[in-house]
């Protein structure tokens, strides 16, 4: 790509608070930037040193004066963008950063495209490609995993890993060229456990970055569980309880929830997306079953899946459950939590045979819960992080 010689303007921080930054960044930000600043001590705004505050007044070209002003002064290269770069922290009028920018614009500057410091600074070398793709990670981030995540990158964590596959890679090349080179003189140049050691330090350093790539997604984006059973279950009691409101409807008649109905909440620093899909079950009512054709799509999208059935059943009957679902309904790799709801219907010996019988027979996390415990709410919440995978995030992360 051609070295972009314009030089930019546009405000970095949004309008509307008591201060804005407006950053001008090119080979021409400081000296455009001296045209229209007096600084309340002599001296020039071109002869000032990088990494230098400067005070002063910003004025049009009838010497008015626009606002009082602190300038941030950085030269090339170290800026964020790697060119001469000035940020400008005005007050945060609507008009006053309108002014600002039309003063830039009148002495030459460009208004910058959406990201165009960051390709900047990717382009001059000062972040990395992941690193740039982190940039915009870090300012969406709604959790914090996911800011711990993209703080890694930026920091250089992926591209180390990157780095450390391509100088093993690079490393069995060169002593597999060099047997190649030599094999009809029946000399071996490598020793073959130091080939096998590196091949298998290469197939971890893949299988870590392979595995990391599903667990980063879903805590950018949430991690996606959805909730499901059948009708009148308690579906979406569970989802009011978990996120402690009533964001769903709770009805005695089997079928209310016709759509599936999606909120976020945070455990742990990890942001998830509760999914609470409409029951199971064969129905002649056509909303019903479109409602049920959608939760069958919410599931194969989802990175957990909570299954929930009651208490009242008979263990064959739970069990019988679970196995049709898993074979029926669960996606191949996605993890499932059986959860027994409404235990608060039986009684506790009751409630002892049940535990017994069923936990030698599903090989599920399994757990007893009722709506109205909140102990109950608070293992579930542990049981989701460990199964989720994110707690690797508090610890090892790629």
């Amino acid at each position: 790509m051609q070295v972009d010689t314009r030089t930019i303007c546009a405000p970095v921080h949004q309008p509307g608070s008591a201060i804005t930054i407006i950053r001008v960044s090119g080979p021409d930000a400081i000296s455009i930037c001296d045209k229209l600043f007096v600084a309340r001590r002599r001296g020039r705004l071109v002869n000032e040193r990088g990494y230098s505050l400067v005070y002063g007044d910003l004025v049009d070209g009838d010497d008015n004066v626009v606002d009082e002003v602190m300038l941030s002064l950085f030269r090339s290269p170290q800026s964020y963008t790697g060119e001469d770069m000035v940020e400008i922290a005005c007050h945060g009028s609507f008009y006053i950063q309108g002014k600002v920018l039309q003063l830039l614009i009148g002495y030459g500057a460009t208004p910058a495209r959406a990201g165009e410091f960051t390709q900047r600074a990717f382009m001059n070398g000062k972040l990395d490609l992941s690193q740039a793709e982190a940039v915009a990670d870090l300012i969406a981030s709604e959790s914090e995993a996911s800011h711990k995540l993209a703080m890694n990158q930026l920091k250089g964590g992926f591209s180390n890993e990157i780095s450390a596959i391509r100088s093993e890679l690079l490393n069995l090349v060169s002593l597999l060229e060099l047997e190649l080179d030599f094999g009809e003189e029946d000399v071996e140049f490598a020793d073959r456990k130091q080939l096998r050691e590196i091949a298998v330090r290469i197939s971890d350093y893949a299988g870590r970055l392979s595995s990391s790539f599903a667990l980063g997604n879903a805590v950018k984006r949430g991690v996606p569980v959805a909730i499901t059973g059948r009708p009148n279950v308690g579906k979406s009691t569970l989802l009011n309880g978990l996120l402690n409101e009533e964001r769903a409807i709770v009805s005695e008649i089997p079928g209310t929830t016709r759509d599936a109905i999606e909120d976020t909440f945070t455990i742990d620093g990890v942001l998830y997306r509760f999914i609470d899909t409409a029951g199971i079950r064969h129905t002649e009512d056509i909303v019903e079953s479109l409602g049920i054709k959608k939760t069958r799509e919410k599931i194969s999208t989802a990175s957990v899946v909570i299954l929930l059935t009651e208490a009242t059943l008979s263990p064959k009957e739970i069990i019988n459950e679970v196995q049709s679902f898993r074979i029926s309904t669960l996606p191949e790799g996605v993890s499932l939590i059986v959860i027994i709801n409404k235990t608060d219907l039986i009684s506790e010996p009751r409630l002892g045979e049940l535990q017994e019988s069923l936990r030698n027979q599903i090989d599920f996390p399994l757990l007893f819960m009722s709506a109205s415990n909140r102990e109950d709410y608070r293992v579930l919440k542990s049981t989701l992080t460990s199964i989720s995978g994110v707690s690797a995030l508090h610890s090892n992360m790629v």
